[in-house]
Formats: structure tokens, sequence, C-alpha cells
């Protein structure tokens, strides 16, 4: 037995909660975010991708890196890292520096942690 709630979130995008008893004789459901659960699906995905690892990978071997420096070691194109590059930023594995004309990207440590603390608590 379960019930969906839709919500909406300030960014617009429809959300829904998704009850479900526990028991027949609990009162009290386990509530589901949808929302969240799908924002967390696309940071797993986000990490998920061999190219992307390997990005990450080449970043943290050298602290800080720009775009070119990516796309001429990995012998991949231009807009192949840039596009990858904007996924690890928008799932925050990535922190961006700017020195003028020049874009760093380094590993986000914070976040890679959390990343393995979630992993490791699904698992569990």
């Amino acid at each position: 037995m379960y019930a969906i709630q839709k919500i909406y979130s300030i960014r617009t995008m429809s959300n829904y909660q998704i009850s479900f008893a526990q028991k027949k004789e609990e009162n009290s459901p386990i509530t589901v975010d949808t929302l969240n659960v799908k924002k967390a699906s696309l940071i797993l995905r986000a990490f998920n991708h061999k190219l992307r690892q390997q990005i990450l990978k080449l970043i943290d071997t050298h602290d800080k890196i720009t775009v070119t420096e990516i796309y001429v070691k990995l012998r991949i194109e231009q807009s192949v890292a840039s596009q990858h590059l904007a996924i690890l930023r928008k799932a925050e594995f990535v922190n961006t520096e700017r020195d003028g004309k020049f874009i760093y990207y380094t590993v986000n440590t914070g976040r890679m942690t959390e990343l393995n603390q979630f992993v490791s608590e699904l698992l569990a």
C-alpha cells in the first residue's frame, strides 16, 4: 500500500513523495523523496563512467590541470573533455579555479569522501 503526494521544489521541478506502509499494525509510513533519489542517481551516474573516472584520476595525479592538458593526455577531442568536465562540475566532483584566461580543475576530495561514505552505507 502506498500513497503519492505531489510537491513542487524551488526550481519548479515536480517532486513526488511516496509513502509505503511498513506493516499493517503500524501507522507511520516510510516516505521516499523521489526528487532526492533522482539527484542521487545522477551523481552516481556522473561518477560511473570510465572516461570521467580517467579524467578524475588524471586531475588527481596533477593536483590541478587545464582542459587542454586533459584532452591532450587522454587523446580525446576538446569538446568531449569539456562535456565530461561539465558533468563532473555539476556533480561537484571537481572544483574550478580561474587564473587569467586559464581554468584549472582540481578534485573535490570532500565530495569524493561523501560519495565513498554514501556507497558504503548503501551497501552495508
